[in-house]
C-alpha cells in the first residue's frame, strides 16, 4: 500500500516537535520532503588515514586516543583536544563546546574524526571535525560517498543522515514515489527508476565522485529530467489557461505613435521596429498577450514598451508599469513623462512615499481613469489600488518578480471576464535554447541591435597591483565633474574568501580621497537606505559609489563614466556584463576596469578575456553557457522561481530539447500524469501556485 506523500516526519523514530521545528526551517515537513532533500556535495570517508600522512587542506578520517583536554584562557566554551595515533598528534579545536562535550572528551577515549587538516600554532589541527566515540571494535567505515546536506541551526549532518537513512526502507518497499513516467519512455531514455535514483543520490558508490561533481551522473540526470519536465508542464498549463481567457482587442491607431516617433532625436532600430510589430499584432487580438521582450543593456526596450502603451491609450484604456525598486519606478516615470506629457497623456507614480491627501487624489485618478499610465513597485498590488479599465500590464526586469506577483497585478482588471495583456521586459540576455525552457509560458521577442552612435564601453583587465594608478585616475575624473562606481563581491571582510569587501574599500577610498564624497550601498541595508544613497548619487552629490552587486540592474546615472569591479574573477560573465551596463549611458567615453587577484584559473582567465573583447550581451550569454558549468544564468536564484532540487538550466541544458519533446507528448497522450508530476516536484513553486 502506497504511503501518502504528506506523511509527517513526526511519525519517524526520534523526531519530536522541537526537532520537527528545526526541519521545518529547511521546508521539510513530510517523509517525501525528507527524501527529496538531496546532498549539496559528497565526501569520501571510506579510508582511514594516519595523522602523519595528512597534508594541509586535506579532508580525511583519522582515529586515535585522546591524550589531553584543555580550555584556552579566552573562555570555557572553547575546547582543545589532543588526539594521537601510532604516527603522530593532531589537535582538535571546538569554539562552541557544550557541557556534553566535557562528558565525551576525556583522556584515554578512542575517537574517530573527520575534518580538514590545517597547519596551526600547535602543528596539525582540525576545526570542528565530525567525531564518534569508538569502542573496542570500530564500526566499519562507509563504503559509499558520505552526503553533505543543506543544513540549519539545530540540525547536524549526523542527524540529517541518520533521519534520511531511516526512511530508506519505505523507499525500497515501494511505499513512496510510484513511477509516473511511462515505461517505454524510461527504456527509450535509458533512465533508472526514480526510487533507485533517489536512493543513489543519498548514498552513491565511491566510483561516482567525479560524475556527481560534474553533474553528469545518470541518477542526477534522471531526477533533473523529471524536475524540468514538471516545470515545463506547469508553464504550458499556465499558457493554455491564459490563452483561454478573453482580453481587450486594442486596434492599431497610429496618431499618437507617429507623433511620439517624430519627436525622438533618433531613429528606431530595425530590431525595435520588428518587436513593436509583434506586440501590435498581439494587442489587436481578443486573447491576452503574454510576451517577453529581451534586450541587451541600452537596446531601447523602454521605447518599445512606450509604443505598446500608446496603443492601449489610443483605445481609451489604462496601462500599469511595474518596476522592482522605487528608484527604477522613479526613473521610468521621469523618462515617460518627458515623452508623454507633450502628447497630453497623464502619468502617475504610485510609491510608498506618497502619503495622505496626495495619495487619496492619486488613487481617485486611477479609479476614475484620469490616470492613463500608472507606474509603481509592489505598491500596485495593494487592495486600495483600483483601476478604471486596465488593459495592459508592463513588468520591468521580469526575473525580479514571482509570477504570482504578476498575476496579482493582472487581476486588477476591473472586468473579471477580461484579462489585461502582459508585456514583460528583461535586460538579462539569455541563450535561445534556455529562453525557450525558462519562459515556456511566454512568447519571446528579442531586441538584438543597439542604436547607432552609442559609444562602446572600453573594458580593461588589470591586476590588483594597478590599484593606485586606478585611484589616481578616478581622482582626476571626479575633480573634472564625473562620477564612478566601485563594485565589491562582499559586504564584510572574510577569512574564508580572499576578496575585497565594500565596507573596507569605502573606508580605504575615503582615507585616500578625503575631499571627495564616497557613498556605500549593500544588500544588508534597508530598501529605503539603499534608495536614498542611490538618489544622492543620481543627483551628483556622491563622487564614487562603493557597492556590492545590488546595483547590477537598471539604475541610470548618465554622469557615471567609470565602473571598477573588484575580484572580477569571482563573478560570472552575465553578472559582469550587467554591472558594466551601469556606465556608458551618457555622451562621454566610459570605462569598465576589471580588477583581479592572481593567480587566475583557466576558466576565470577565459571569462575575463570574453568580457574584454565583446559588448554583445547575447554573445556573452552563449559563452557563459559553455564556461560556467553548474550555476544560475541570473546570478542569484530568483525569489520564489527557478528553485530546483537537482536540476540546473545551465548544467542540464543538454536535456532541454528532450524535455520540450516529452512535455508535448505527455500533454497530448498522457494528460493524466500532468497534475501528479507538477504536485510531486513543484507543489511549493510560485509558478504552479498561480496556475
Amino acid at each position: 500500500m502506497k504511503q501518502k506523500s504528506d506523511t509527517s516526519i513526526l511519525t519517524l523514530k526520534g523526531i519530536g516537535k522541537q526537532l520537527a521545528q528545526h526541519f521545518s526551517r529547511l521546508e521539510i515537513y513530510s517523509i517525501q520532503d525528507l527524501l527529496l532533500h538531496f546532498p549539496m556535495r559528497y565526501q569520501n570517508r571510506a579510508n582511514l588515514q594516519t595523522i602523519v600522512s595528512l597534508l594541509p587542506a586535506q579532508e580525511a578520517v583519522v582515529m586515535g586516543v585522546i591524550q589531553s583536554i584543555a580550555y584556552p584562557k579566552h573562555g570555557r566554551t572553547k575546547l582543545l583536544c589532543e588526539l594521537q595515533d601510532e604516527t603522530g598528534v593532531i589537535f582538535l579545536r571546538f569554539f562552541h563546546a557544550l557541557s556534553f562535550h566535557k562528558n565525551i572528551f576525556k583522556p584515554g577515549v578512542n575517537l574517530r574524526v573527520f575534518g580538514e587538516m590545517k597547519w596551526g600554532k600547535l602543528g596539525r589541527e582540525m576545526f570542528h571535525p565530525e567525531y564518534e566515540v569508538v569502542g573496542e571494535v570500530a564500526a566499519p567505515l562507509p563504503q559509499y560517498l558520505t552526503s553533505i546536506y543543506p543544513a540549519t541551526e539545530g540540525l547536524s549532518q549526523q542527524t540529517l543522515r541518520k533521519t534520511i537513512t531511516q526512511v530508506f526502507t519505505y523507499l525500497q518497499q515501494g511505499l513512496f514515489f510510484n513511477e509516473l513516467l511511462p515505461q517505454y519512455l524510461l527504456q527509450k531514455l535509458s533512465f533508472p527508476l526514480l526510487q533507485e535514483a533517489i536512493l543513489f543520490l543519498h548514498q552513491p558508490s565511491l566510483d561516482a565522485a567525479e560524475t556527481l561533481a560534474t553533474k553528469k551522473n545518470i541518477h542526477q540526470k534522471r531526477i533533473a529530467f523529471e524536475e524540468l519536465l514538471a516545470y515545463r508542464l506547469g508553464l504550458l498549463k499556465i499558457k493554455n489557461t491564459f490563452h483561454l481567457q478573453k482580453s481587450f482587442p486594442l486596434k492599431l491607431s497610429t496618431r499618437l505613435s507617429r507623433a511620439f516617433i517624430a519627436a525622438l532625436p533618433f531613429q528606431l532600430t530595425s530590431a525595435q521596429m520588428r518587436v513593436v510589430g509583434e506586440i501590435e499584432h498581439d494587442l489587436a487580438k481578443p486573447q491576452p498577450m503574454l510576451r517577453l521582450v529581451q534586450g541587451d543593456v541600452g537596446a531601447g526596450k523602454t521605447i518599445v514598451a512606450a509604443l505598446a502603451m500608446l496603443q492601449a491609450i489610443e483605445n481609451a484604456y489604462q496601462v500599469a508599469m511595474m518596476a522592482p525598486t522605487a528608484l527604477l519606478a522613479e526613473q521610468h516615470a521621469r523618462v515617460l513623462s518627458k515623452w508623454f506629457e507633450p502628447l497630453g497623456i497623464s502619468i502617475v507614480l504610485l510609491s510608498g512615499q506618497v502619503k495622505n491627501n496626495e495619495r487619496k487624489n492619486m488613487l481617485a485618478s486611477i479609479k476614475n481613469g484620469k490616470a492613463q499610465v500608472v507606474i509603481g513597485t509592489h505598491a500596485l498590488f495593494q487592495q486600495e489600488v483600483v483601476f478604471h479599465n486596465l488593459a495592459l500590464v508592463i513588468v520591468d526586469e521580469q526575473h525580479r518578480f514571482g509570477v504570482k506577483q504578476r498575476d496579482l497585478l493582472r487581476d486588477k482588471g476591473v472586468d473579471q471576464a477580461y484579462c489585461p495583456h502582459q508585456l514583460i521586459m528583461t535586460a538579462t540576455p539569455i541563450p535561445r535554447t534556455l529562453a525557450m525552457s525558462i519562459y515556456a509560458d511566454l512568447d519571446c521577442s528579442v531586441v538584438d541591435e543597439l542604436p547607432k552612435g552609442r559609444t562602446p564601453i572600453v573594458t580593461s583587465v588589470m591586476p590588483n597591483e594597478k590599484r593606485d594608478e586606478i585611484i589616481a585616475r578616478l581622482k582626476t575624473l571626479c575633480e573634472e565633474g564625473r562620477q564612478a562606481f566601485w563594485v565589491c563581491p562582499l559586504i564584510d571582510e572574510s577569512h574564508e574568501i580572499n576578496a575585497k569587501s565594500a565596507i573596507h574599500i569605502a573606508q580605504y577610498l575615503q582615507n585616500l580621497l578625503p575631499h571627495l564624497s564616497i557613498g556605500l550601498v549593500h544588500g544588508r541595508m534597508l530598501a529605503q537606505e539603499k534608495e536614498s544613497v542611490m538618489r544622492e548619487f543620481q543627483q551628483g552629490n556622491i563622487h564614487i559609489l562603493v557597492a556590492t552587486t545590488v546595483i547590477e540592474v537598471g539604475v541610470d546615472v548618465p554622469n557615471a563614466s567609470v565602473i571598477v569591479i573588484e575580484n572580477a574573477e569571482r563573478l560570472g560573465l552575465a553578472q559582469l556584463h550587467q554591472l558594466r551596463g551601469r556606465v556608458g549611458r551618457g555622451q562621454v567615453a566610459s570605462y569598465c576596469i576589471l580588477l583581479y587577484q592572481s593567480p587566475l584559473s583557466s576558466i576565470a582567465e577565459e571569462r575575463l578575456k570574453v568580457i574584454r573583447e565583446t559588448n554583445d550581451g547575447f554573445k556573452i550569454a552563449e559563452r557563459d553557457l559553455t564556461l560556467r558549468g553548474p550555476g544560475e544564468i541570473f546570478g542569484n536564484k530568483q525569489a520564489g522561481e527557478l528553485v530546483f532540487r537537482v536540476a540546473d538550466f545551465i548544467a542540464d541544458h543538454d536535456l532541454l530539447p528532450l524535455v520540450r519533446e516529452v512535455a508535448d507528448t505527455i500533454m497530448r497522450e498522457h494528460s493524466e500524469i500532468v497534475e501528479p508530476l507538477i504536485e510531486r516536484w513543484l507543489n511549493s513553486f510560485t509558478v504552479i501556485n498561480t496556475a
